[in-house]
């Protein structure tokens, strides 16, 4: 019976690290890295959304170059990733107004092309279920593309200014989902 306990605490603790997985919020594991545009992408930080009381989302920001600092993420031009998996669903209305608020409250003075790009994000949105994923992808020189769900649904016009409007979102001055949000995805 001991050593059945043993055997259980030691794949308790190994499982992880075979797994590859490093870090877990609101009980969902991202994996510590990815690979984008030829690169490796370090997980910066990951994050619970929460609203009331339900857990909403974990999202996990990869990025070339781990950084605390919001303003350095933003300012690099270089490939990142954002991953948002779902731990409930999600009316594609509650996901582009949450959109639209954080275009107003950390780009206000984003001009037409990058507003017609979140037109076109809220376009690409469907209803979101329990267990999908959206996921956004800068790579320089390409823009940032969404998947949803494992589908391909396009690319964002804009370039880079589009990339950070959608990423300043999550960490802008003023994230909708709060600083401690935030702070999460930065890593602090």
């Amino acid at each position: 019976m001991k050593a059945l306990r043993v055997a259980v605490l030691v794949l308790v603790f190994l499982l992880p690290a075979v797994s590859g997985r490093a870090a877990a919020v609101g009980g969902y594991a991202l994996p510590d890295w990815t690979e984008a545009g030829g690169r490796q992408l370090e997980l910066n930080g990951i994050a619970l959304r929460k609203a009331y009381f339900f857990k909403v989302y974990v999202a996990g920001l990869y990025v070339a170059e781990k950084s605390t600092e919001a303003q350095a993420v933003l300012a690099a031009d270089a490939p990142r990733k954002m991953v948002m998996h779902f731990l409930r669903d999600v009316g594609r209305d509650d996901l582009c107004q949450g959109w639209r608020d954080g275009l107003l409250a950390n780009t206000p003075a984003a001009g037409p092309e990058v507003r017609a790009a979140f037109d076109a994000l809220c376009a690409f949105m469907p209803n979101i279920r329990e267990g999908q994923d959206i996921v956004f992808l800068y790579l320089p020189g390409q823009g940032l593309s969404v998947e949803v769900a494992g589908v391909m649904k396009g690319v964002l016009e804009g370039g880079k200014a589009t990339a950070d409007a959608v990423l300043a979102c999550w960490i802008g001055d003023h994230p909708g989902p709060g600083a401690d949000f935030r702070n999460a995805l930065l890593g602090r």
